[in-house]
């Protein structure tokens, strides 16, 4: 029984940690290039990675929360596309790497508006 309550437990620390929060906008109080604006969507991805960042045990990195939070909420909202306002992620190379000695927790962000 203790085995799998701490196999359990291991495995739940393997699941994507992903956050999307919107705001739906006026398009008369919100400017947007590039079309009409209709939400402002932000997404936001935990990762888990070991020894130095090397290797990712969970992906956290910007093509996963541009890509798959970002632009797909956006369609989803009835959006066609998003004007990116900000993005970002923890560097992993050079000397960020330290800070993820054994056990690291990479966080990655974006933020854009969903216009139609």
């Amino acid at each position: 029984m203790k085995k799998a309550i701490v196999s359990a437990i291991l495995a739940s620390g393997l699941v994507a940690c992903t956050s999307v929060e919107t705001a739906i906008v006026s398009s008369n109080e919100v400017a947007a290039s590039g079309g009409e604006p209709i939400a402002v969507v932000q997404g936001t991805a935990l990762g888990l990675t070991a020894i130095f960042h090397v290797i990712d045990l969970v992906q956290s990195d910007l093509d996963t929360v541009v890509n798959r939070l970002l632009v797909s909420e956006a369609k989803a909202m009835g959006g066609n596309k998003v004007q990116l306002l900000s993005a970002g992620t923890t560097p992993r190379h050079g000397i960020f790497a330290l800070g993820g000695t054994i056990i690291g927790f990479p966080i990655s962000q974006a933020s854009g508006v969903a216009v139609k």
